[in-house]
C-alpha cells in the first residue's frame, strides 16, 4: 500500500531528505560569517549567545540562545554580531572548516555559537515542501514547540562531537526529526498555513487530508472525504480549496501522481500494481490520468528513470 497515516510522513518519505549539519560559527566581536546559497533547504539554531540572520528581501532578524531558522531555497546569506555588519566583508563559511567550526575572533566564554545545516531532497519531489513554506521561519526558544526541538540538536551536537561509527545514519534521521518539529511549530504559528500543511492543526479538513492519505487505495468522493471531516460537502469543499488552494480531488490526484512517480523511479510496483494501489479500477484509466498530471505515460516514465539511474551508476 502506498501512502503512510499523515501528509507529513507521506512528504518526507517523497522528500527523502539527505541532513548535512554543520559547519558551526564560534564568533566574538565584531563578526560577520557569509553562508552560500543552496537549493532546497537551509537550518540552524543559535547554541550559545546571539546574532542577526541578514538575508536578502527581509529585514534583519534577531536570533538569541535558543532560537532556530529555516530558509527555504536560500540565496546567500549572512550571520553577524550587528545588523551593520558588511556582508562584502563577511568570512565565508564552507565546508573546509577545522573540525567542522569556523572560529571569528579569540576564544572568549561569552562567544556566540551558532550551528548551522542543510536539507537536500529529491529534485523531482523537493517543491512538494518547498513551494508551501516561506522563505524564513523562525521558532523562538518561546515556543513551547522549542523545547522538543532543543532536545533533538542536544542529540545532534552530542552525535557531532563523537564523530563515532554510524555518525551520518544518525545525524540524517536526527535531521529529519528536527525537520519535523520545524514544521509543527510553523503550523501552529501560523493562523492560516497553506497546503497540507494545514492538516497540523485543522480539525476538519485536518482529519479528511489523513484519511486521504492513510487510504490511498480507496475511490474516494467528495462526500466520503467532507463526512471524515464532519462537514456538508459544500462547506468542506469551499474550505478545503482556501486552505490547500485545489479542489478536493484535485489535491487526491496529485499526491497519487507524486507517490506513483516515486514508486516508479524505485521500481517497487508494477504499473498494475501501481494503478490499483493509487485507487484506479484499470491501468489504463491509471494511465490516462498520470499522463494528464505528469505529461508521458507511466512506461515512458519508469524508463526515463531507469535510464537516469543507470547512467549515474556508470563509472565516469
Amino acid at each position: 500500500m502506498l501512502g503512510f497515516r499523515d501528509p507529513v510522513a507521506d512528504a518526507i518519505g517523497l522528500l527523502r531528505p539527505s541532513t548535512s549539519i554543520g559547519p558551526s560559527v564560534q564568533a566574538t566581536g565584531e563578526w560577520a560569517a557569509r553562508f552560500d546559497g543552496s537549493a532546497h533547504m537551509r537550518t540552524g539554531f543559535v547554541a550559545r549567545g546571539g546574532c542577526w540572520l541578514l538575508l536578502q528581501g527581509h529585514e534583519p532578524v534577531r536570533l538569541e540562545r535558543g532560537d532556530y531558522y529555516l530558509l527555504g531555497n536560500p540565496d546567500p546569506y549572512v550571520l553577524s554580531g550587528t545588523p551593520t555588519a558588511d556582508p562584502r566583508s563577511a568570512v565565508r563559511v564552507g565546508g573546509n572548516a577545522a573540525g567542522g567550526v569556523v572560529r571569528i575572533g579569540p576564544e572568549a566564554e561569552d562567544d556566540t555559537y551558532v550551528c548551522d545545516g542543510r536539507f537536500t531532497f529529491e529534485d523531482a519531489n523537493a517543491s512538494v515542501l518547498t513551494d508551501i513554506l516561506p522563505r524564513l521561519v523562525v521558532v523562538p526558544s518561546t515556543d513551547p514547540r522549542a523545547r522538543h526541538l532543543a532536545l533533538v540538536c542536544e542529540l545532534l551536537v552530542i552525535e557531532l562531537e563523537a564523530d563515532a561509527a554510524g555518525g551520518p545514519l544518525v545525524l540524517n534521521h536526527l535531521g529529519q526529526i528536527m525537520l519535523v518539529h520545524m514544521l509543527r511549530a510553523h503550523a501552529s504559528r501560523t493562523g492560516r498555513p497553506v497546503g497540507w500543511l494545514c492538516a497540523l492543526n485543522d480539525d476538519g479538513i485536518g482529519a479528511a487530508l489523513r484519511a486521504m492519505h492513510a487510504d490511498m487505495a480507496r475511490s474516494w468522493t467528495l462526500r466520503e472525504l467532507a463526512e471524515a471531516g464532519h462537514m456538508s460537502r459544500s462547506a468542506f469543499a469551499r474550505t478545503f480549496k482556501e486552505r490547500v488552494g485545489v479542489p478536493p480531488l484535485e489535491y487526491l490526484i496529485q499526491w497519487r501522481m507524486s507517490l506513483a512517480r516515486d514508486a516508479l523511479r524505485q521500481g517497487t510496483l508494477s504499473i498494475p500494481e501501481l494503478a490499483s494501489a493509487t485507487g484506479y479500477r484499470s491501468e489504463s484509466a491509471f494511465s490516462t490520468a498520470f499522463r494528464r498530471v505528469v505529461g508521458v505515460s507511466p512506461a515512458r516514465f519508469r524508463s526515463r528513470a531507469r535510464s537516469a539511474a543507470d547512467a549515474e551508476a556508470r563509472p565516469a
